[in-house]
């Protein structure tokens, strides 16, 4: 920094940095409000990509316990056993498949959630940054 002398009363430079550090602030401030906005769309946009998974998954259970334990069930009374085992163990085997997917979906949505964490890099940085020049400009 180039060291210059300034004939400004220490009452009117201390006035400026006063006003300078207050508008400097403010910003910091709008800053944060802009990035903790950001943070949460994106948190709302996980969240609804997470309720349409848990529909699908309650869509899929239903649709897949009616028709693949149908389904499931008359091979296994095919392949000769009884029907009321077929119907049992196919249920089973279904329901563990369905299941399997619903949390598939249900855990890439919550990683996501995870992922996008409310952190203010920005905000940190430009802080950081704004220190480092009142710092500067105090010595």
């Amino acid at each position: 920094m180039v060291n210059h002398r300034d004939d400004r009363p220490l009452s009117e430079l201390m006035t400026g940095l006063v006003a300078d550090l207050s508008g400097l602030f403010r910003k910091e401030i709008d800053l944060a409000k802009a990035e903790a906005s950001e943070n949460l769309n994106r948190a709302i946009g996980s969240l609804e990509t997470l309720l349409v998974g848990l529909i699908f998954a309650i869509g899929a259970i239903g649709v897949l316990l009616s028709a693949a334990v149908q389904g499931l069930g008359a091979f296994l009374v095919a392949q000769g056993m009884t029907e009321p085992n077929a119907d049992a163990l196919s249920a089973v085997i279904i329901g563990v498949v369905v299941a399997f997917l619903a949390w598939a979906m249900i855990s890439r949505s919550l990683s996501s959630l995870r992922g996008s964490s409310l952190k203010f890099d920005k905000t940190a940085t430009s802080l950081q940054r704004d220190l480092d020049v009142v710092k500067e400009r105090v010595q």
